[in-house]
């Protein structure tokens, strides 16, 4: 079993290319069924496993009070282990192939005001420093690009073209795409590059942005630094980088921009996942409706 988790983690890294707070979980998430299935069935290895005894693994969390949600998620690592054994020929049919994920209530997410974000943005509006210019443009890039966190800290130096105003990103999938970076955020990029140039024993050289200490950003740093930010200007309970994607995509949809043009900038393989952005547009596609229509002005 050792040589299998060791061989799944290193196509997470490798092939998946995930950050190693999701390789992390995926590999304690196994762990954890790997000592249940010893305790409960005396077997070590888990690749032989049937799903009556992934089965009996799920209603025992659900005992212990384990939220829907925190249950699915385990059951995505372990689905993804056994998908990796397939692929490697080491077993010819998943035991998760059937199972179906529990049911699990719909969160809206809410997106900032546009005020919100200029509040932001006017706090940082003449950043200083290496810190104070590299925060800015992490908050102007996610508000007018989109990008995922991940694809922000990943993103190399060689990917930002200043000369044709665009950055490129690795999505999900390794899928490539070339976004658009408007001249404002140009100028950012350009200013940032020089103080960045400044540093002192840069470790992560090809990445973009970097701590002072010359490292590569992880999630929880970038997580900690919109979180910040917006908590002095916003009570919405979520204030993360996912939620200022969110914004990024309700605010183009609230000014006009068509669902194609939102799915393609967000990087979505289909419009079902972008539909779900829609439902925030709907008070201001109300408000022109009610403003437009000749029914209204009688």
């Amino acid at each position: 079993m050792t040589n299998n988790k060791d061989a799944f983690k290193y196509y997470l890294q490798l092939e998946k290319k995930y950050s190693p707070h999701t390789i992390n979980a995926y590999l304690t998430d196994i762990g954890f069924f790997e000592s249940f299935n010893k305790n409960q069935f005396n077997e070590e290895n888990i690749e032989g496993v049937n799903y009556s005894q992934i089965r009996t693994w799920i209603v025992s969390l659900v005992d212990d009070n384990l939220s829907n949600v925190s249950v699915n998620r385990k059951i995505a690592s372990l689905k993804a282990f056994y998908k990796f054994l397939l692929k490697t020929k080491q077993i010819e049919v998943s035991p998760l192939i059937k199972h179906k994920a529990l049911k699990t209530p719909k969160t809206l997410q809410i997106p900032f005001s546009e005020k919100e974000v200029a509040e932001v943005l006017s706090q940082i509006q003449n950043p200083e420093g290496f810190e104070a210019i590299r925060d800015k443009l992490i908050i102007d890039l996610f508000y007018t690009t989109g990008v995922r966190r991940t694809e922000l800290i990943h993103l190399k130096n060689n990917n930002v073209n200043t000369f044709n105003n665009t950055i490129k990103v690795l999505g999900k999938r390794n899928k490539e795409r070339i976004l658009p970076v408007l001249p404002i955020i140009v100028k950012q990029l350009i200013l940032y590059f020089h103080e960045r140039a400044r540093l002192e024993n840069v470790t992560d050289i090809d990445y973009f942005f970097l701590t002072k200490k010359g490292l590569k950003l992880n999630d929880s740093f970038v997580y900690r630094l919109i979180n910040s930010y917006f908590s002095k200007v916003s009570e919405k309970v979520k204030k993360s980088p996912h939620i200022l994607r969110h914004t990024f995509a309700t605010h183009l949809l609230n000014n006009g921009a068509d669902l194609n043009s939102v799915k393609e900038l967000l990087g979505h393989s289909s419009l079902a996942s972008t539909q779900i952005y829609t439902h925030s547009s709907l008070s201001e596609l109300k408000k022109i409706y009610e403003v437009a229509h000749p029914r209204n002005q009688k």
